[in-house]
Order: structure tokens, then C-alpha cells, then sequence
């Protein structure tokens, strides 16, 4: 089976499989789809490569009891496309938090994704939602930046 992303309506469909499973988020679908030689960067890392991209899915899988996606909006030029994104976060100890991003995709000649670019705010949105923490930490972020 020859595994290529032909429109931005299959990668939604993709997209959206990953994490709208009861339980835990599943990549197993839509690895095929990623170039061996993937290169992703987000607000928390950058990784080269299929196997540490593989291995930091497994990771988001180990540490999420529960995640949700939404996505809002999605965009094509040529080759690259824009998600844009609502992601709802389950942690033990506090409420559900969600964070809004997007994820530019690039695909390459075979329709395989060779780069993915995620942009959020994870710690804004996440810190929102903890008691007394969220109001500190927006009153800062506005005195230092605005």
C-alpha cells in the first residue's frame, strides 16, 4: 500500500484519528505517512528522523491519560498545509486544559510528510487553568511583555 497525502481533507481525517480514539492518543495510522527523514520543532524540542519521532509519540501516549483534538481550520499552498487547532489535555491533579496552536505541514514529492512545525503556547494556556498560578503568570507576562 502506498501510503501519500493527496489533500488537506485526508490529512484532517488523519490528523483527527490520532487523538479523537477513546483513551489514549494512537499514532499507528498515520507513521506510514511520515517521511523517514522527518524534521519536527515545536515550543519543546526538535527531532531528525523517524525513530525519534516515533519515540517521542510513544512518550506523549505514556504521560496522556486523555487528548483531544479539534481542528478549527485547515489550509493548502502547494505543498504545505496549516492546521489550526484545539488540543484538550487531561491532568490528574487539575482541571482540563486546552491549548490552541497550529502545525505547518510539508510534504514532499511522494506526499509524505518531511517537516511539521507545531505552534502554541503550551505554558499560557496550560498555567490559565491552575489556581491562583494562572493570574500570577498572565499579571507577569503583561508588567514584562505588554
Amino acid at each position: 500500500m502506498e501510503y501519500s497525502i493527496q489533500s488537506k481533507e485526508q490529512l484532517r481525517e488523519l490528523w483527527t484519528n490520532i487523538y479523537n480514539t477513546e483513551g489514549k492518543p494512537d499514532w499507528s495510522h498515520i507513521l506510514p505517512y511520515y517521511d523517514e527523514h522527518i524534521f519536527f520543532w515545536d515550543s519543546v524540542q526538535k527531532i531528525h528522523g523517524i525513530a525519534d519521532f516515533t519515540t517521542m509519540t510513544e512518550r506523549l501516549i505514556a504521560r496522556s491519560s486523555d487528548l483531544k483534538m479539534d481542528i478549527k481550520n485547515i489550509a493548502q499552498n502547494g505543498n504545505v498545509m496549516f492546521l489550526e487547532w484545539e488540543m484538550t489535555l487531561s491532568f490528574k491533579k487539575y482541571p482540563n486544559s486546552s491549548v490552541y496552536g497550529a502545525s505547518r505541514v510539508t510534504l514532499n514529492e511522494q506526499g509524505k510528510i518531511i517537516e511539521q512545525r507545531d505552534y502554541y503556547d503550551l505554558w499560557g494556556d496550560i498555567f490559565d487553568n491552575i489556581p491562583r498560578f494562572g493570574k500570577a503568570y498572565r499579571k507577569f507576562m503583561h508588567k514584562k511583555f505588554g
